[in-house]
């Protein structure tokens, strides 16, 4: 029979072989699940991970893939600092879709008007409405001990009502002729979010993304705050007895996860999105909790995890195109991704033993 032992410490090979391996697992499984819906497996895995980078049209694919790329990591790496404490905030969707909302809300009060300062209120407002949105689990947590899972994962819905509101009346289009959204705000020389290189769509929010990578690493192994937060997750009682303020550390990682998720809907809704509209939120905050376990709750294995994920973006929009794959099957070829990391991640702790059953 077959039963799991217990490590005595888990094992730091396990811990990194887990993410490549968890990749070449979803792989198979993946061309197994496209062979059952009659397409090529090989040709389906090729367009998903080989032709965005190396094919015919990967100048543009490249550009696309950090534009992609630049939330993921940015929303993986606030709550990679909350779940490294034992923080578990489940609604970066929400306040990426209330940063989304603040900070356009801000750039279509000042239109028509021109002026350089409008942008950079725009981020500001994004930030703070992703970090009050991100205080509401937090406060509650530290001041009636409530589940912060429950609740950040609720306030989602509650967001998503905000959204279809705004796009349906608050900051409906006067001149939309009665159809849903908000003005294109990537119109708006003011209050769009400028494009680095011409063609390619990268904008602001990919420095963003590297800053806040840096950020995190820094504060993880340079800074005292960093050791509370690795303290907290792997010693809650040690790091009460060494003078750490739960409450103050709770309100910490869900404010900067919070603040980094609503940057990541601002760059958005003014940059690739253009404009607030009912579907305007497509799950990257769902998805950057698997790109924060796929890169080990690590700030430079977030950067790569959010590169791969955005590869299944982009590669999997072009199977779609070129080889009429469905959505869903995209979508389960992903999800594939978070259940083989979790699955084969059981072996950082335990370690498989055979023994003979007992009659």
């Amino acid at each position: 029979m077959i039963r799991l032992e217990k490590r005595p410490e888990p094992s730091r090979a396990w811990t990194w072989a887990t993410p490549p391996l968890a990749v070449v697992l979803t792989m198979i499984a993946g061309g197994v699940l496209f062979a059952f819906l009659g397409k090529d497996p090989v040709i389906a895995i090729k367009t998903i991970f080989w032709d965005p980078i190396l094919g015919e049209f990967a100048f543009y694919y490249r550009g696309q893939l950090l534009v992609k790329a630049a939330p993921l990591v940015m929303i993986a790496v606030g709550l990679a600092l909350g779940f490294r404490a034992g923080v578990w905030n489940i609604g970066a969707e929400g306040q990426y879709i209330i940063g989304a909302l603040c900070g356009g809300a801000v750039g279509l009060a000042f239109y028509p008007a021109e002026g350089w300062y409008i942008f950079p209120l725009m981020v500001i407002a994004g930030a703070l409405g992703g970090w009050a949105w991100a205080m509401i689990p937090g406060l509650l947590r530290t001041k009636f001990h409530t589940n912060e899972i429950l609740v950040s994962l609720l306030l989602v819905y509650v967001a998503e009502q905000l959204l279809a509101a705004s796009a349906l009346r608050w900051l409906k289009n006067p001149e939309g002729q009665g159809f849903p959204g908000s003005r294109n705000l990537a119109q708006y020389p003011a209050g769009s979010n400028p494009e680095l290189i011409a063609g390619t769509g990268m904008h602001l929010g990919i420095v963003a993304a590297f800053i806040a990578v840096i950020f995190a690493y820094v504060l993880l192994n340079r800074h005292m705050t960093g050791f509370h937060i690795r303290l907290a997750g792997q010693a809650p009682r040690a790091a009460r007895f060494s003078g750490v303020n739960p409450a103050r550390l709770v309100l910490f990682c869900f404010g900067v996860s919070g603040a980094l998720a609503g940057l990541a809907g601002l760059f958005e809704v003014a940059g690739p999105a253009g404009q607030i509209s009912i579907d305007f939120n497509t799950g990257y905050g769902f998805t950057a909790i698997i790109v924060a376990f796929l890169g080990r709750l690590h700030p430079v294995g977030i950067l790569l995890a959010g590169l791969l994920m955005a590869l299944t973006y982009i590669g999997g929009e072009a199977a779609q195109s070129t080889m009429g794959l469905p959505a869903a099957a995209i979508q389960a070829f992903q999800g594939m991704l978070l259940f083989f990391l979790l699955a084969v991640d059981v072996l950082t702790n335990y370690r498989v033993r055979l023994s003979r059953g007992q009659a």
